[in-house]
């Protein structure tokens, strides 16, 4: 991804309603956000909140609703002044109390100990133009011991996909083989992640998790680089591998989620795709080895690069038990058969 963002456009792309509009219609955002602060008034009543990132400030108003004492809506851009606005029309504007600086820039003596954080951080695969690193600040600065983070846990996850909608167009324009042209496609749209959503057929085998984040413990310098483990997938059908597709969850303190699975109702997140300059024809059964890390960008300090490379799964250790056709996996599931028989 090529467009250099700096802090101060960063900020002002979210001064644009039309995109407040569609987080704000994003149901499941929406409910599960909602859901996990209402349902846990009794965590929130006569509590200081911080509401990081605030923006139009609904979730500052969710706080205030349900009985929080104070709740501090931090948000940078000019959207501040409409927080103030949302806050009178609906009767919390002696609760909310907006802050329009960034986190970093506010002093610890104009503010009190926080005993709760909200946000909603998330960017594209979790990390991408997030404010992860903003969280841990707030964290660090002004959360009470053992206060509570909404969400807490951030997981990872990762399935082989095909994409037939990306290429299978060019193999007939009526009547016509262009399937040189879908071949330069393919190798343009391997070199930066796609934003898409990915039918939940097309995944060729159950997910993967490559990243767990629990945000009361990580730390700034844990964030430089994320996954990196190798990974075993087998194919549960015959098909082509044509990338790697990436979605993220998050954990609420009450272990409720909000997930931007292709198994669940889509978001506005979608899902991210990272495809393969050539397709490889799969098999049932047969391993796909694979790493995939998210490396934060240094020159800007909001973004990751994702590197993906394809691994020989022979030279690959696979998890017990897998349900690939390799030899070595077929024996290993035979033997815990076996342990589990004579138990």
């Amino acid at each position: 991804m090529d467009v250099v963002m700096s802090s101060d456009e960063y900020f002002e792309s979210y001064e644009e309603l039309d995109v407040h509009r569609l987080m704000l219609s994003d149901n499941p955002r929406m409910t599960a956000y909602k859901n996990a602060i209402v349902n846990n008034k009794h965590l929130f009543e006569g509590k200081v909140v911080m509401d990081v990132g605030a923006g139009t400030g609904i979730l500052s108003i969710f706080c205030a609703q349900i009985g929080a004492r104070t709740v501090y809506a931090v948000e940078a851009s000019r959207l501040s002044s409409v927080i103030k606005d949302v806050a009178i029309e609906n009767c919390v504007d002696k609760v909310v109390q907006v802050i329009p600086q960034k986190l970093e820039d506010i002093r610890d003596d104009t503010v009190d100990v926080v005993d709760i954080i909200v946000s909603e951080w998330m960017g594209f695969y979790l990390v991408h133009e997030g404010m992860l690193n903003t969280i841990i600040t707030a964290r660090d600065r002004f959360l009470v011991e053992n206060g509570l983070i909404f969400p807490c846990i951030a997981k990872l996850y990762a399935a082989p996909c095909q994409v037939p909608e990306f290429f299978e167009f060019w193999d007939d324009v009526c009547g016509v083989k262009m399937g040189s042209i879908g071949t330069q496609l393919r190798k343009l749209k391997s070199t930066k992640p796609e934003i898409m959503l990915v039918k939940p057929e097309n995944l060729l085998s159950g997910e993967k998790l490559f990243a767990w984040l629990d945000l009361r413990s990580t730390t700034s310098v844990e964030l430089s680089t994320i996954g990196g483990q190798d990974l075993v997938f087998a194919s549960k059908k015959n098909g082509k591998f044509e990338g790697i597709c990436v979605w993220f969850d998050v954990e609420f303190p009450d272990t409720s989620e909000l997930s931007t699975s292709p198994q669940t109702e889509p978001t506005h997140w979608k899902q991210t795709v990272i495809l393969l300059p050539q397709a490889q024809e799969v098999e049932e059964s047969e391993p796909i080895a694979v790493k995939i890390t998210a490396r934060k960008n240094e020159a800007r300090p909001r973004w990751y690069n994702l590197e993906l490379e394809v691994l020989d799964p022979d030279e690959t250790e696979h998890d017990m038990p897998c349900d690939c056709y390799m030899t070595k996996c077929i024996v290993s599931r035979e033997f815990l058969k076996l342990q589990e028989n004579n138990e």
